[in-house]
């Protein structure tokens, strides 16, 4: 792999990743990769849309990268560390198996997470909030196939970005930021997950689903989304301390605390 991490294994308590996208072909499995060897945790959450069953209907797309991914989870879980898989939608299959154990990985419906400072967080994918997944299925794959075709023009337009010696830059992410309608689905979607963990009487939650990494107070509750593995390449970590942060993973290796948008704005911290 051409971006292995000079880093030393770092260790940490927890690690939450989702929407991974295993099987669709913007997956950034090389870097998600050199994220899992580089980095070691006592409990790992997978929190939906590991596998994109969606897009394998369409067309199976399994090169050895993704193999190796599910190949370092199922390490992972063999020699320690605990591995809690939530499905998605775009995985909902595994849903029928919730309760049980794949390869010392255990399938739940949601969990609750305790951080070493005491706080408890729900673990849900997110869709189960999502107005359109829940109302129009069928809107939804429609969207799913033009976020297929954002994704595609998007590796074209950075190709020529790179030929130019300029850096990545999002075309999907400044959609997401410039178009009013989703930057209100994402508020909504955000408050509502909100919503539903004060009604549950925990301290904050950690969901993915929208691929918008996140981490922010809503109305005295920590909410946290995970981002995804197809733009941001990101994941939430909790440190032996309690305190939890946003990592983003360069291509280069490596990581930092930041926002996962042009403007890397400083990421909140919460603990």
């Amino acid at each position: 792999m051409d971006n292995v991490s000079t880093l030393r294994p770092k260790s940490v308590r927890t690690v939450w990743i989702s929407d991974i996208h295993l099987g669709f072909r913007g997956c950034s499995a090389d870097l998600l990769l050199d994220f899992l060897h580089t980095i070691e945790c006592e409990t790992l959450y997978l929190v939906g849309d590991i596998v994109d069953v969606w897009n394998m209907k369409r067309g199976l797309f399994w090169p050895q990268a993704h193999n190796n991914v599910i190949r370092t989870i199922l390490g992972k879980a063999k020699h320690g560390t605990r591995v809690v898989f939530v499905p998605g939608n775009h995985d909902e299959v595994f849903r029928d198996h919730v309760g049980t154990h794949y390869g010392n990985v255990e399938i739940l419906e949601h969990a609750i997470h305790e951080t070493r400072d005491g706080r408890r967080l729900l673990i849900v994918h997110g869709d189960e909030f999502d107005s359109v997944v829940t109302c129009h299925p069928w809107l939804a794959r429609l969207g799913n196939h033009a976020y297929d075709w954002l994704l595609a023009s998007n590796r074209w337009l950075n190709l020529a970005r790179r030929r130019l010696g300029m850096g990545y830059w999002s075309l999907a992410g400044f959609l997401k930021r410039k178009v009013k309608n989703a930057v209100s689905y994402i508020s909504g979607f955000e408050e509502a997950v909100a919503r539903d963990a004060r009604r549950r009487g925990v301290d904050g939650v950690v969901c993915g689903h929208i691929h918008h990494a996140e981490i922010r107070d809503i109305d005295g509750v920590a909410y946290h989304n995970c981002g995804d593995w197809v733009e941001s390449n990101t994941a939430l970590v909790e440190r032996f301390d309690g305190s939890i942060e946003l990592l983003r993973w360069h291509e280069s290796g490596g990581d930092e605390v930041t926002v996962p948008s042009p403007e890397a704005a400083p990421i909140r911290r919460t603990g």
